[in-house]
């Protein structure tokens, strides 16, 4: 699946970690500490990543309101425009499987899924002592 959404990411000109990133920046914004821990990041490799996409026009940096130490990442409109691009090309891989599986087998993958996340989340914690974030945008 990761090479299948480099593949599709690459027809549309981004990266699955850009794609992702875009994905997981709500409109209001999130601090860049929390974009690690949802991407299984290390902060070095995401401050790379974070420099290319603001490079890129795709991003911008702002300083936290209520942590002047923090920055918060947001979407510029051509960061929102890739993220419209980005959710289409997921929507129409999702159209293609659906119709290949029931409803009952669905709600056992997402219930394996959730059991999965849930067990991944406590090694994360286990291994770095923080927890283990999620969001998702728009």
């Amino acid at each position: 699946m990761r090479r299948m959404y480099n593949l599709l990411a690459a027809e549309i000109g981004t990266t699955q970690g850009v794609a992702y990133v875009l994905i997981s920046v709500p409109k209001e914004g999130v601090p860049a500490t929390r974009i690690a821990p949802m991407m299984g990041m290390g902060v070095t490799s995401l401050s790379r990543l974070l420099k290319t996409m603001e490079d890129d026009g795709l991003i911008y940096r702002e300083k936290n309101d209520t942590d002047k130490r923090g920055v918060n990442i947001h979407l510029t409109d051509k960061g929102v425009s890739m993220r419209k691009k980005v959710r289409q090309v997921v929507i129409d891989f999702n159209k293609k499987v659906q119709p290949l599986i029931t409803d009952e087998d669905m709600q056992s993958f997402i219930k394996v899924c959730d059991v999965i996340k849930q067990e991944v989340c406590k090694e994360i914690i286990r291994f770095t002592g923080h927890d283990c974030v999620e969001t998702g945008g728009d």
